[in-house]
């Protein structure tokens, strides 16, 4: 695991895309329990190096009902973006993930953690990415039909606050999809 990490922080595939330059931000370990696939770090991220060191992190560590001290802890949560490097600003919001991290780094990164008993998708480009034909017409249908994907994927809408009108407007998904994945989670990571 560790020379596979060290190739994916060296990676320089898609630099000439990257308005800041390439620092591919994960966090992995052989033993960890939970995957949180996500999208791809913000600015922020870019500058501390430091997975979901964000409001939408903070957000996220809400949703799981974890502590900075779990959420950090590489043996419980791999913290892997669909794209490993800040993309750059975009007209509304960071551009998406660079489409060359997942197909190449992935399949390897997963292969060495055979612990894994959950993989939480959380937005359209992980969840494209790993239900493919099997998700909904749209995230909001995916994320209602959440049961359908356990016992190995629980998708998630983004925690940015820019999606406040997403959470107000689906008050389904705090009374009945939170309390869900908090108990898996916690079943996954108590000691």
């Amino acid at each position: 695991m560790d020379q596979l990490l060290h190739q994916i922080q060296d990676c320089s595939l898609c630099e000439k895309h990257l308005a800041l330059g390439p620092r591919p931000i994960i966090a992995a370990h052989p033993k960890s329990k939970i995957a949180i696939i996500g999208q791809a770090p913000g600015a922020k991220v870019h500058q501390t190096g430091v997975p979901w060191d964000d409001p939408s992190g903070k957000k996220l560590r809400e949703w799981l009902n974890v502590t900075e001290q779990q959420f950090y802890n590489k043996q419980l949560f791999a913290l892997i973006p669909m794209g490993f490097c800040y993309p750059g600003k975009g007209k509304s919001g960071d551009l998406p993930p660079r489409p060359e991290c997942a197909p190449k780094w992935h399949n390897p990164l997963m292969d060495q953690m055979p612990n894994l008993d959950l993989i939480i998708l959380i937005g359209q480009y992980a969840q494209n990415h790993y239900l493919g034909d099997t998700m909904k017409k749209n995230l909001t249908e995916t994320v209602n039909n959440y049961n359908i994907y356990l016992p190995k994927y629980f998708v998630l809408p983004h925690p940015s606050p820019r999606n406040r009108f997403w959470l107000q407007k689906n008050p389904w998904f705090g009374k009945q999809v939170l309390p869900e994945l908090q108990k898996r989670v916690n079943a996954l990571i108590a000691p």
